[in-house]
């Protein structure tokens, strides 16, 4: 697993053991998957990395698929844990519907802006093709760990204790595109 996912597992993990040492102490977790929709400042983040890139022009796409949330419902998310009695104790996914591949998304894209996704991928790359380019970009060699794995998670538990709504990936992934473009 890579650093970032260890270390946000590690983490969670030390908070429960604490908690669990200090019954006094209340914890409810939220986990969001990757993070779209309006940017507030210049730092876009890793999730809209991947958007900016696909606006930019791939030649293709690799087979990974992974869970879209925007970044006002994990807000939302987050003061419903804090502020609702029944979080307490609980661990939430922030993700709104199934994982999606980025092909997918690309397709949202291009439907989604017209012609300002002209140069948005249609194709997905060939697996060997990502794997050798793993060979010499440590980025890459990342993701060849997960082509082609389908993967998926739920925020269903969010809505059914907290009540909370999220936005569609459609919507997150084009607020995503429409604040990288007004840039």
């Amino acid at each position: 697993m890579a650093a970032y996912p260890t270390s946000k597992t590690l983490a969670e993990r030390a908070a429960w053991d604490f908690v669990a040492e200090h019954p006094e102490v209340e914890l409810a977790t939220v986990n969001p998957v990757g993070i779209f929709g309006p940017a507030l400042g210049g730092d876009t983040g890793t999730s809209l990395e991947i958007v900016k890139r696909l606006l930019g022009g791939l030649p293709g796409v690799p087979d990974l698929s992974f869970g879209v949330v925007d970044v006002r419902d994990v807000a939302d998310l987050h003061l419903l844990a804090m502020t609702r009695p029944e979080a307490a104790g609980q661990r939430f996914l922030a993700t709104s519907g199934d994982f999606m591949s980025m092909l997918e998304m690309a397709r949202i894209l291009r439907t989604g802006i017209g012609d300002r996704a002209r140069k948005v991928p249609t194709r997905v790359l060939p697996n060997a093709l990502i794997r050798l380019a793993g060979r010499f970009d440590s980025g890459m060699a990342q993701l060849a760990t997960e082509l082609g794995q389908l993967k998926n998670a739920s925020g269903r538990k969010a809505e059914r204790v907290l009540g909370w709504m999220p936005r569609s990936r459609e919507e997150a992934l084009l607020a995503s595109a429409e604040c990288l473009l007004s840039r």
